[in-house]
Parts: C-alpha cells; sequence; structure tokens
C-alpha cells in the first residue's frame, strides 16, 4: 500500500475541511436568519473537527501533529480545491458553495467506507453520520429558493454559474491515482464526480435552477498541487494569529 498516496488523499480532504470550515465560521453572527447563523456555525465546528481527524491520521503516518500542520503552513503547501478559499460574498453564494461542496464531502466519505486502509474506513462510517444534516441543509434550501422568487432563483442561479468551474476542481486527479485504485483505497475522482453530478442533477431537477453544461466548462486546478488564488494566505495568516504568537502554549 503506498503510503503517499494515503497522504495526499488525507491532506486534501483534511484541508479542504479545515479552510472552507473558517470560511464557514465567518458567518457567525452576520447569517440572515439566526437559525441560518447557528446553522453556518454548527457545520463549520464539525468540518474543523473532522479535519483534526484527519490530521492526527496524517501523524500516525509520521506528519507533523495537527497544530503544526494546519497553522504553520504556507499557502502553497495546502491541498484545498480552489473553491473552498473563495471568500464568502453573498449569502446566495456560501449557500451553493454550502451545496455542491457538501453533496461531493458526503459522496466521498461514502465511498471511502469501504477503504483499504482501515483507520480511514472507521472514521468515514462516523463522519457519515455527522455529514446527513449538512446535506439535508444545503438540498432543503436549495429547493425552497430554487423555486421561490425571481429574485432567489436568479441569486442561486448566478451563483452557481460562478461556482461550477471551481467546484469540478474538486474532482482533480491525484498523482496517485492509479495507486489509490489499485490498492482499494478509492475508486477515482472520476467516479466521485459523476456521482456527485448525478446527486445535484437529482436535487435541482424539481426547482427552476438551470445546471450548467459541465462539458463547456473549464474546471479551476491547481488547488491540489499548492498553486492557490491569492484569497489563501491572508485566510491562513489570520487562522495562525493566536497561534503564533506562542506556537508552544497549552490552551
Amino acid at each position: 500500500m503506498n503510503n503517499e498516496a494515503i497522504k495526499e488523499l488525507l491532506y486534501k480532504m483534511a484541508d479542504d475541511l479545515l479552510i472552507l470550515g473558517h470560511r464557514n465560521s465567518e458567518w457567525t453572527g452576520m447569517g440572515p436568519l439566526l437559525e441560518e447563523d447557528i446553522a453556518f456555525s454548527s457545520m463549520a465546528q464539525d468540518k474543523v473537527g473532522q479535519s483534526l481527524a484527519l490530521y492526527q491520521l496524517l501523524h500516525q503516518l509520521g506528519e507533523q501533529d495537527p497544530d503544526t500542520v494546519a497553522f504553520t503552513r504556507n499557502a502553497g503547501q495546502f491541498h484545498n480545491a480552489i473553491i473552498t478559499e473563495l471568500p464568502n460574498a453573498e449569502y446566495d453564494f456560501s449557500l451553493v458553495r454550502h451545496f455542491l461542496f457538501d453533496t461531493a464531502d458526503a459522496l466521498r466519505w461514502q465511498m471511502l467506507t469501504r477503504c483499504a486502509y482501515t483507520p480511514l474506513a472507521q472514521l468515514a462510517a462516523k463522519v457519515r453520520g455527522e455529514l446527513r444534516y449538512h446535506t439535508l441543509h444545503a438540498n432543503t434550501w436549495i429547493k425552497k429558493l430554487g423555486s421561490a422568487t425571481d429574485e432567489s432563483v436568479s441569486r442561486l442561479q448566478h451563483s452557481l454559474d460562478e461556482l461550477m468551474p471551481y467546484a469540478l476542481g474538486l474532482f482533480e486527479p491525484s498523482p496517485y491515482e492509479a495507486d489509490l485504485i489499485a490498492d482499494g483505497l478509492f475508486q477515482g475522482e472520476a467516479v466521485l464526480q459523476q456521482r456527485w453530478l448525478a446527486a445535484i442533477e437529482s436535487v435541482l431537477a424539481p426547482t427552476h435552477l438551470q445546471l450548467p453544461d459541465v462539458v463547456l466548462i473549464a474546471p479551476v486546478v491547481g488547488g491540489r498541487q499548492g498553486q492557490h488564488s491569492p484569497h489563501l494566505q491572508p485566510l491562513l495568516d489570520e487562522m495562525s494569529e493566536v497561534f503564533k504568537i506562542d506556537p508552544a502554549a497549552e490552551w
């Protein structure tokens, strides 16, 4: 079993969750409704907790401890997809990103329940249950607002069109893709993307929203290889500000 392939898989998942968890936490105290404020805060906490569990698996494989990995790397060392680091913008943008990302994330964890690397399979079985609320929340609001007023449909459609190229970047193939598949670690990004498209099409079908033609879209890739937007490094600086005051402190 290729340990480097496992590490790459764990890093990109953990980094996705840490970065988007932080972005979602920015809605705390800013949500359009009190319930949504609480919901986004809760889901953000879940994502950061899941990232910690993945960083702990990496530590067991010889990587540095979770705090060091999370708070001392620069942007070029992160493996998250670019969609996770984009600023929140308006609520429709964050809601559509939540829908697109969490659908893919839930499917990825579901696939990993059959992972040949037992610690990850065991974690996947646990996390899968936590994600039911995330996808239920996203699907409910997409269906509700995607069939409501002209303004709500227009706003969601605009964000969907804007975010689809970035969402396709979630499925950027790993340099170890062949090893992951051959070793029974993961069925591959192409399989995940196919299942994701079917899932989001199913949710959008009863709404007035139109899924952009993915054949005509150039995916925004590079994040998995450390090539990020200008938004990531300022976000990392903010995340690590307290930690860097005294890295040896115990909280």
